[in-house]
């Protein structure tokens, strides 16, 4: 099942610039090197932008939690790199509760 709302998604840039792309964000520091390798930068964060939006329509959710603002889904599957390398990731999307827009909170490597 796809995320429902997925074309309507949104993400903060900050969440990508600050925070995925970043060397000096506390906990984002080590996903940049993840993504750096991958051949995403800061200075073209749009492709990182442009690929999890792609990943969440392309991908099925694996997990669906409630919490205090809404329904978190967790989506995993392929992202497609600039590198030209195809991994695995999951993204994890909030739709607060009142709204019907996936929001975008964060995406890490996973395992198949």
């Amino acid at each position: 099942m796809k995320v429902p709302g997925a074309q309507f998604a949104q993400i903060d840039r900050a969440k990508i610039e600050d925070y995925l792309l970043s060397p000096f964000h506390p906990v984002g520091r080590f996903k940049s090197i993840v993504f750096n390798a991958l051949g995403y930068s800061r200075d073209a964060w749009r492709q990182l932008d442009s690929d999890l939006r792609e990943h969440l329509q392309a991908n099925d959710i694996v997990e669906t939690q409630r919490n205090a603002f809404g329904l978190k889904h967790v989506v995993g599957g392929n992202l497609f790199a600039p590198s030209g390398a195809v991994t695995h990731f999951v993204t994890v999307w909030i739709i607060l509760d009142g709204e019907n827009v996936p929001r975008f909170v964060t995406a890490y490597p996973g395992e198949r």
